[in-house]
């Protein structure tokens, strides 16, 4: 899959169009009716009937004791808490190419590493020849990262790909501009684990375009979920293929878009992070 046929839209990855939903506002509070006119039997009823219910759940939850570890009732496809808390284990040190290397061969190493490349694969360094090649050959598997390196190399070299987001064909900004490519990563869900390969899927959020003066194409925000191949090859985990997908997308709140002047420094002093639980 070609990272360059995905991006053509307009941010991240790839990009489509966004519709915002305005959700209609509520007519007050929920409860505000059932706050008055205390003195109605029959909402005095309904006081009872709610005051037994939540006693019944407080005495079952109280029976279930503490280890309800064989339980298979509720949602099988809702996160566990071991998901997504902390877990204690020191974060990477190790890099390689300024890109965090050295996971942990388990699946919090496997979700840690995809969403550190998720980052490192988003990141406006990639429409740098050079740095593209270090990325490249950092996070992909050595024998998938020369055949992707080429495919890249002709993606990110298309002069109306280019054109089309505002660069000049060396994949430079215009004077006074800022590009911007930035993928902050939401969460990570493993789907499937095995001490040699790992399939996990990375929601995340990406800024996209450029700020200044005159932009064409004004920094914007996008939101996908990609769903990375790993394998485990010397001792690190590296990306084989992946897909990618849009949304969920959150519902827009109204803010106030900042100016290009603050939204240019804001990416200059605010760095990324390096994601380990």
């Amino acid at each position: 899959m070609s990272l360059g046929d995905e991006r053509e839209g307009s941010g991240g990855y790839g990009g489509t169009g966004q519709t915002r939903t305005r959700l209609p506002e509520s007519g007050g509070d929920a409860y505000g009716s059932a706050r008055r006119g205390g003195r109605s039997s029959s909402r005095s009823l309904v006081t009872v009937v709610g005051v037994v219910v939540l006693l019944i759940a407080a005495i079952a939850f109280a029976n279930r004791g503490g280890d309800d570890s064989g339980s298979t009732s509720g949602d099988e496809n809702q996160p566990k808490s071991s998901t997504t808390a902390a877990t204690g284990t020191r974060p990477v040190d190790g890099k390689a190419a300024g890109i965090p290397g050295g996971f942990a061969r388990d699946e919090q190493g496997a979700g840690s590493a995809a969403a550190n490349y998720s980052v490192a694969l988003g990141s406006a360094e990639m429409f740098n020849t050079a740095r593209r090649h270090e990325i490249v050959t950092t996070v992909y598997a050595p024998d998938v990262a020369t055949g992707r390196q080429a495919d890249l190399d002709r993606a990110y070299s298309s002069e109306s790909f280019l054109a089309n987001i505002g660069l000049s064909s060396d994949g430079a900004a215009p004077a006074g501009q800022t590009f911007i490519s930035r993928v902050i990563p939401v969460g990570t869900k493993v789907t499937s684990f095995s001490a040699s390969a790992a399939t996990v899927e990375v929601w995340y959020t990406s800024l996209f375009g450029l700020s200044g003066n005159g932009s064409t194409n004004p920094v914007s925000e996008s939101w996908y979920t990609t769903t990375y191949q790993l394998k485990w090859v010397g001792n690190d985990w590296k990306v084989t293929d992946f897909q990618q997908k849009d949304g969920p997308v959150p519902v827009g709140r109204d803010q106030r878009a900042s100016t290009a002047d603050d939204m240019t420094k804001a990416v200059e002093e605010y760095g990324g992070f390096t994601y380990a639980r």
